[in-house]
C-alpha cells in the first residue's frame, strides 16, 4: 500500500467499528456499540492512554441533567438556548437535554459512577452559572475522573481492541468515494497503519491548545476536525471558541490555563481586579459572578486590557470567605491544584485569566451523529451546533456522553450493513506522504517555533475580543504559517519523536485556526463567545456559516454558505 523511500509499508488491520478518541464520547460509544452487538469487532484508536488522556477526565464541575421534579427538560433547553444566544441547532440541543437524565442513570447503574448525594439520599445537584436551576450532578470537584475511571473499568469487561499511543492521520475513501477507513501512526514505533473499517467514529476533542493560555489536555490539537476537513466535510460555528473565565496563572509552567471550575462562582466566589473592585458589577450587575462564561471571560479580559489587572496580567478569584474547612471539603481538587503553584484557594485570592477552553464549532451532524459521509459518525467536541454561540458549564461532559452513546447505537446499526472496502491507493500515499514529509526533509522550519507563533497570533488577534484589523492580520499570518507548516523538517528517528508529533499537531491546528479566523471575520456582530470590539451589537436574526475546503487542498481556499437558524422548537421571543 504505497511503500516509498520515506515510509515503511503500512500494517493493515480490519475492524467493524474504529473509534478515534478515548474520552467520554469515545468510551460511551464503545459501551453502547458492544452492548447492542457484542459480536462486533471494535477498535479504539487513542493518541494517548485509553481513558486516561483527553479532557473528560479533567472535568471538575459536573454534568447537567434534569432530575428534580421542580426542574424541567424545557427549562434546561431554554437555558441552553439562552446561553448559546439562539445560534444552537435546536434538534441537537433538545437531544442533549432530553437524554441527559437517562445517561446519568446509566452512568450510575450500568457504569458504576458514584455521584455526590444530599442528606435525603438523592443525587446532589449544585449551582452553575447561566442556569436557572441547580442541576449540575457532580463527584466533588473531580467529576471527570469518576466518570472516566468507571468507563475505563467497563473497557476491561467489554474487551475492545485498544491501540494506545496511536494517532489517527486521515480518513480514507475507496475508489468510488465511499468511506473505507483511516490511516494512523504508531507514535512509539513510528510505523504507519491502515485501518479498514465499516464505520468510523471521530471523537478526538477540540483544538483550544492553539492559544497561548489554554485549558485542555496537551493532546487536543483539533485532529478530528482537521481530518474531517481534509475529507471534505462541512463545518459550522467555527468562530465560536469559548474562553473559560478562570484559568490559573503560573508563569511558564504547564499549569497556566488550567481551569478553576464554574462551581466556585456558583458557590459564591467573588472576582476582583487589582484595585479590589468586584468588577462584574460593571458587566452584569444582576447575575454578577454567576453570569455566563462568555460575559465573565470578556469582563476579565477588558479589566486586564484597561490596566486594572494584576502584575501577572490577570484578575483574582476569592472564595476564602466560606472558610478553610468548607473550601477544602467542597473543592479538594482545586485547592490541591492551587497549592501546587504556591497559592491557596482555601485561604485567599488566586490569580486567574481567561483561558481558551472549548470549541462550540465543528462538523455538521444529525441527532444520531451521522455526517454527510455514509459510515462516518462524529460525537462530542468535534461536532458543531449543540451549544450555539456559548456552552453552559456542565453541558460539555453531558454532550460527550449523550452523543457518544448515540454514536455507539448508530454504529451498531450501521456496521452490519456496510462492507469492508479497499482504500484508494493514492489517498493512502497522499496521507503518509504528508505525515512522513517532515522526516524526509533536511531543511525547513522548526515546529516548536511555529507553534509559538501560532499561539501568540491566535491569542492576540483571534482571542477573547476581536476586530477587523486583528482578523486581517491573522488571515495573512495564518496563510504564511500554512506555507511554513508544509516545509517543516525534523530529525529522525521516527520512534517516539516528539518534534515529529509536534509537526503533525501543528498541521492540524493551522487548518482549524484558518477556519476560525475566516468565520470570525465574516461574523460582523458580537454574539456569545464571539466578541467584536468594532461590531458590538447583536443581529436580531441569528445566522451561521458553513465552511468547506476548496478544491486547492486543505490549506487552500475556503468555500462558505450562510444559513439562517431554524427555530424548530423555541424562538427568542417566546416567553418561558
Amino acid at each position: 500500500m504505497g511503500r516509498t523511500e520515506f515510509w515503511p509499508e503500512p500494517d493493515v488491520l480490519d475492524t467493524d467499528v474504529a473509534v478515534v478518541g478515548s474520552g467520554g464520547a469515545g468510551l460511551m460509544c464503545v459501551l453502547h456499540a458492544l452492548t447492542a452487538r457484542p459480536d462486533l469487532d471494535v477498535t479504539v484508536v487513542s493518541k494517548g492512554a485509553v481513558g486516561r488522556s483527553g479532557c473528560t477526565r479533567m472535568v471538575q464541575g459536573g454534568f447537567n441533567a434534569v432530575l428534580d421534579p421542580a426542574d424541567s427538560v424545557e427549562r434546561h433547553f431554554r437555558d441552553t438556548l439562552d446561553g448559546g444566544k439562539f445560534l444552537n441547532d435546536q434538534a441537537l440541543a433538545w437531544t442533549l437535554v432530553h437524554d441527559a437524565p437517562r445517561v446519568i442513570n446509566e452512568l450510575e447503574t450500568r457504569v458504576g459512577c458514584f455521584f455526590d448525594r444530599g442528606p435525603d439520599g438523592r443525587i446532589h445537584q449544585k449551582a452553575f452559572a447561566g442556569q436557572s436551576f441547580d442541576r449540575t450532578v457532580h463527584r466533588g470537584d473531580l467529576t471527570g475522573i469518576e466518570i472516566m475511571g468507571r468507563l475505563r473499568d467497563q473497557m476491561f469487561r467489554l474487551g475492545p481492541r485498544e491501540l494506545e499511543d496511536v494517532r489517527a492521520l486521515d480518513l480514507l475513501h475507496d475508489e468510488h468515494g465511499q468511506l473505507a477507513g483511516l490511516t494512523a501512526l504508531n507514535v512509539r514505533t513510528g510505523r504507519p497503519l491502515v485501518l479498514r473499517a465499516r464505520v468510523v467514529v471521530v471523537a478526538t476533542g477540540g483544538s483550544a491548545t492553539m492559544y497561548r493560555v489554554a485549558a485542555p489536555a496537551r493532546e487536543k490539537t483539533g485532529d478530528g476536525v482537521a481530518m474531517c476537513w481534509r475529507a471534505g466535510l462541512p463545518l459550522r460555528d467555527m468562530e465560536m471558541l469559548q474562553f473559560h473565565p478562570t484559568g490559573l496563572l503560573a508563569g511558564n509552567a504547564r499549569m497556566t490555563g488550567a481551569v478553576l471550575e464554574e462551581g466556585l462562582r456558583g458557590a459564591g466566589a467573588h472576582l476582583y481586579n487589582a484595585a479590589g473592585e468586584r468588577y462584574m458589577a460593571r458587566y452584569d450587575p444582576e447575575r454578577m459572578e454567576r453570569s455566563t462564561r462568555d460575559v465573565v471571560a470578556r469582563a476579565g479580559y477588558l479589566e486586564i486590557a484597561a490596566g486594572r489587572g494584576t502584575e501577572e496580567g490577570g484578575v483574582l478569584i476569592d472564595i476564602s470567605h466560606l472558610g478553610v474547612a468548607e473550601v477544602e471539603r467542597r473543592f479538594p481538587g482545586m485547592v490541591a491544584r492551587t497549592r501546587q503553584i504556591g497559592q491557596d484557594l482555601a485561604r485567599g485570592p488566586v490569580r486567574v485569566s481567561p483561558t481558551a477552553h472549548f470549541h462550540m464549532g465543528g462538523v455538521l451532524i444529525d441527532v444520531d451523529c451521522r455526517t454527510e459521509l455514509d459510515g462516518l459518525l462524529v460525537a462530542g467536541e468535534d461536532s458543531g451546533g449543540t451549544h450555539g454561540a456559548n456552552r453552559l458549564g456542565g453541558n460539555g461532559v453531558a454532550e460527550s456522553t449523550v452523543f457518544g452513546a448515540r454514536a455507539g447505537d448508530t454504529a451498531a446499526l450501521l456496521a452490519p450493513e456496510r462492507e469492508l472496502r479497499d482504500p484508494a491507493a493514492d489517498e493512502v500515499a497522499a496521507s503518509l506522504g504528508r505525515a512522513y514529509g517532515p522526516l524526509a526533509r533536511t531543511e525547513g522550519p522548526w515546529p516548536f517555533d511555529l507553534t509559538t507563533r501560532l499561539k501568540e497570533l491566535m491569542w492576540r488577534s483571534v482571542g477573547v475580543v476581536r476586530d477587523a484589523a486583528g482578523l486581517a492580520e491573522a488571515d495573512k499570518e495564518l496563510d504564511a504559517l500554512a506555507e511554513d507548516v508544509q516545509r517543516v523538517a525534523v530529525p529522525g528517528p521516527p520512534e517516539v519523536n516528539y518534534a515529529w508529533q509536534e509537526a503533525l499537531d501543528l498541521a492540524n491546528q493551522v487548518i482549524v485556526a484558518r477556519t476560525i479566523a475566516h468565520a470570525a471575520a465574516w461574523r460582523t456582530e458580537t454574539r456569545g463567545a464571539h466578541a467584536r470590539a468594532d461590531c458590538p451589537d447583536t443581529e436580531a436574526a441569528p445566522r451561521y456559516l458553513v465552511q468547506r475546503r476548496g478544491a486547492d487542498g486543505p490549506y487552500g481556499g475556503i468555500t462558505s454558505e450562510v444559513r439562517a437558524v431554524e427555530f424548530s422548537r423555541l424562538a427568542p421571543e417566546d416567553q418561558p
